[in-house]
């Protein structure tokens, strides 16, 4: 169509452009092929062959093969269908004959006369019935049949997507598949009588969700020479559907579309035998027969290839589904995923063995106590029979005796009339020398019985032959050795459940939505497909015990263990699962645990203590501030006498500590970091050898810093206090006092001492002025003898002699004036004269 006007203008140069643009040559040579070629540059465009790999990986194959080739593979499959069911014909007749021992169904006998006993002994229906009933309330509780186990390191992102993919299986079993629990209990029923049972588990495009059925162990048939199901070459489902429920197959692609026919009637011995039993008439039946078969084929067109391309001979696995009778094909699909470069095959079953046999089929009861129900059936027979012939004996008598009502017995107190020909009524009547039963075929039988109830692991235990104070390890061993072929049998359901269950999950990771289509409880919603990559589905049943008697008496061993070592137990984890093998509601909110518990504020946390409940610290909380509302808490009066009133004072005064203690632990952790300018690993990380050797001494390293840091901050804390003590601040005031009077005390003495020394230095100095005055006076004493002589001599001596006088006196005069001298500086202190 034309257009006028365009909404934008065109580019300029646009035309120059494409004017300098060269030709292109387009030549059509079919409407699916062309070929193009512009300025040198040639393109082919080709039809693409279907056969060369067009068709898509989940495609039904059975679209683009040749029919020949369908027919061909449809004739040998069948075949080979045909052989595997004729080698285990006597499986079935065993199988077949089983059957008739669960006594479901009343057998009227003729033989040995009309009216004989049909009764069958229930010793394999009791074995059933118990082990249904057992292994339903193990295996599928009321809170749903899935648990999670995480996969690699756990962390709290992890623990979440756990618990949503539990609550997500555990809802989509119990509530999204309603036929599960059904499925699950006819397989439980079925399992313990014929030995195996089946679960197919696939996706089914009709209902959009997930299926698991229940298969009858007669409509999986094996190969002759199989050991097992998951390495088997062959496997062949043998299943029955209506016309409907094909053609909704048809329409949505699953199944080709192709003219059925009318259906052909295929019964085998093993379902009529059944029906037989339970009541039931195969009237009409309007069901086509399909067979199934998972099998490694070598299709022409569809050969496995090796690098280079070339054929390497190697058989693929996969499905293929085909109407009995007309071996009209219906699908033909890969059986492996396409990312799998080994194309495995897909696994799409789960059998469930009883107890494992020499081939593919497990042992179940029909062959394990088989031969024992037979023979406890004709004994009870016997035994019936032989009260019946007693209590109501027949003989002969004689033809001339007539008894009035003689077709009919004679009823307790009644009397009737005899005639008599000839003689005694005693003469005319010969009763047959019938027994009472006997007690030997009794004792027999409740031998047999015990012991085909003791093989089958039903026997009750005698609990009026234990004592009520026998430890609880005497109990449990005779529990485990009591239990301990349905234990095993026990595990193997398990084990299998697990396969069902892993495979389950497959199916809704990959079939799911994005994200949840209801809220969870924690976490995003859109995290559902990420969640099932991240943890791993387990059965809740334990396969370590096989009753709830056997468990509980393992945990009350466990408890009592404890009881002499209580410091080394988890003791509320202990009673929180002690709780929940009981089946107790809430056990959550009777035993919470540290997982359970939530970050809370100090206050909240004092109030707890008090009452007793626990208290959990968290990594990133303020631990200073907490240990600093805790401590207080615990010097306040009011507190300390509630808690000494309080019966369990020490236990609330322990647990106030350890909770300090953990905030403290955390505090430490929170220093270390900052001193190593790091953080630490998670503590419930397992560090390997040399990291752990590596963290260690930078935590070596870092805590002097943090041990300064601690004593500074001791000291400053410290110092704070007693600045706010008014006792302390008395106490140092005294200190002070004391000292100060010390100080006197020790100046006064100094000063005492000093005195004493300048006394001492006195006296030395007067002591030696005195020995001057002596030496003086000594001195003058000489000079005054002398002038005495002298004045002797001058008065005798001539003017001569007077002269030489007079020169001496002056000289005396001389030296007296020094020594005056000489004294007065000796006289004179050297310091100065203390006031």
């Amino acid at each position: 169509m034309p257009v006028d006007k365009g909404l934008y203008q065109a580019p300029k140069g646009l035309e120059q452009l494409t004017q300098q643009e060269p030709d292109i040559e387009i030549e059509v040579e079919d409407p699916e092929a062309m070929h193009i070629s512009a300025d040198g540059f040639e393109l082919d465009i080709e039809k693409m062959d279907e056969e060369d790999g067009s068709e898509e990986f989940n495609e039904n194959l059975a679209e683009v093969m040749d029919g020949s080739a369908l027919e061909t593979l449809a004739s040998e499959l069948s075949g080979d269908i045909e052989n595997d069911l004729a080698s285990r014909k006597d499986w079935e007749q065993m199988y077949k004959d089983g059957i008739t021992l669960l006594g479901l169904k009343f057998e009227e006998r003729v033989e040995p006369w009309d009216g004989a006993c049909g009764v069958f002994h229930p010793m394999i229906t009791e074995a059933v019935v118990r082990f249904q009933a057992e292994a339903i309330m193990e295996t599928f509780p009321a809170k749903g049949p899935v648990r999670t186990q995480i996969i690699g390191k756990e962390t709290r992102e992890k623990m979440e997507a756990a618990q949503r993919v539990e609550a997500d299986m555990n809802y989509q079993l119990t509530e999204k598949m309603p036929e599960f629990r059904n499925e699950h209990e006819r397989m439980l029923w079925n399992l313990p009588s014929a030995g195996s049972a089946f679960k197919k588990v696939y996706y089914d495009p009709s209902i959009g969700r997930q299926v698991s059925i229940f298969i009858p162990a007669e409509d999986i048939v094996l190969p002759y020479g199989a050991s097992e199901i998951a390495s088997c070459h062959r496997v062949t489902h043998r299943m029955r559907k209506t016309k409907q429920d094909i053609i909704k197959l048809q329409r949505a692609g699953f199944y080709m579309d192709i003219e059925l026919g009318e259906p052909q009637k295929f019964r085998t011995e093993i379902q009529e035998k059944k029906d037989k039993e339970t009541g039931f008439t195969a009237t009409y039946d309007d069901r086509f027969e399909l067979y199934e078969a998972h099998v490694d084929l070598d299709l022409p067109g569809f050969e496995d290839k090796d690098e280079n391309g070339e054929e390497t001979g190697i058989a693929l696995p996969y499905v293929v589904t085909m109407v009995r009778g007309t071996n009209q094909v219906l699908s033909v699909r890969r059986n492996w995923k396409e990312e799998d470069p080994l194309c495995l095959k897909r696994q799409h079953f789960v059998h469930y063995q009883y107890i494992p046999g020499y081939g593919a089929y497990g042992f179940g009861l029909f062959h394990l106590i088989g031969g024992f129900a037979k023979s406890a059936t004709s004994i009870l027979r016997q035994l019936v029979d032989a009260g019946t012939l007693s209590n109501l004996p027949g003989g002969l008598k004689s033809r001339g005796l007539r008894i009035k009502g003689d077709d009919t017995p004679i009823a307790p107190g009644e009397f009737r009339d005899v005639d008599v020909g000839s003689g005694t009524i005693r003469d005319n009547i010969l009763p047959l020398p019938y027994k009472e039963p006997s007690a030997v075929l009794a004792g027999l039988m409740d031998k047999i019985i015990e012991e085909g109830r003791r093989f089958a692991a039903t026997s009750d235990m005698q609990i009026s032959d234990m004592s009520a104070n026998a430890p609880v390890g005497t109990t449990l061993a005779i529990l485990e050795r009591t239990l301990k072929v349905m234990s095993a049998v026990q595990a193997r359901v398990h084990y299998a459940l697990r396969q069902e269950l892993k495979l389950l999950a497959g199916i809704i990771r990959d079939y799911t939505d994005d994200d949840y289509n209801y809220e969870p409880e924690s976490g995003d919603m859109q995290v559902k497909k990420e969640d099932y990559n991240h943890v791993d589905i387990l059965p809740v049943s334990d396969p370590n015990a096989a009753t709830l008697s056997q468990r509980v008496v393992q945990y009350q061993a466990v408890i009592q263990l404890a009881q002499s070592a209580p410091q080394i137990y988890n003791l509320p984890e202990l009673h929180r699962q002690m709780l929940d093998v009981l089946g107790i509601k809430n056990a959550d909110k009777l035993v919470p645990l540290d997982d359970d518990q939530k970050p809370k504020d100090p206050v909240t946390e004092n109030m707890a203590a008090l009452k007793g409940k626990p208290m959990k610290a968290f990594m990133f909380q303020d631990h200073e501030a907490h240990i600093k509302v805790h401590q207080m808490a615990m010097q306040d009066p009011i507190v300390q006498q509630l808690i000494g009133q309080n019966p369990q004072a020490q236990a609330i005064m322990g647990a106030m500590q350890a909770h300090i203690a953990e905030h403290v632990g955390y505090a430490y952790r929170q220093k270390i970091e900052d001193a190593m300018g790091a953080s630490l690993p998670s503590p419930e990380d397992n560090l390997p050898p040399d990291l752990e050797v590596q963290l260690s001494r930078l935590v070596a390293q870092a805590a002097p810093q943090v041990l300064a840091q601690s004593q500074a901050m001791a000291s400053q804390q410290q110092a704070q206090q007693n600045a706010q003590d008014p006792v302390l601040q008395a106490e140092l005031m005294d200190q002070k006092i004391k000292q100060g009077e010390l100080q006197r005390k020790i100046a006064k003495d100094q000063a005492d001492a000093q005195f004493k020394q300048q006394e001492l230095a006195l006296k030395a100095q007067e002591q030696q002025s005195q020995k001057v005055q002596a030496g003086v006076k000594s001195a003058t004493d000489f000079i005054e003898k002398q002038q005495q002589h002298h004045e002797t001599k001058r008065q005798t001596a001539t003017n001569g002699a007077i002269q030489l006088a007079q020169l001496a006196q002056q000289a005396h005069e001389h030296r007296l004036d020094t020594a005056t001298d000489l004294l007065s500086q000796q006289q004179k202190p050297k310091g100065g004269t203390k006031e």
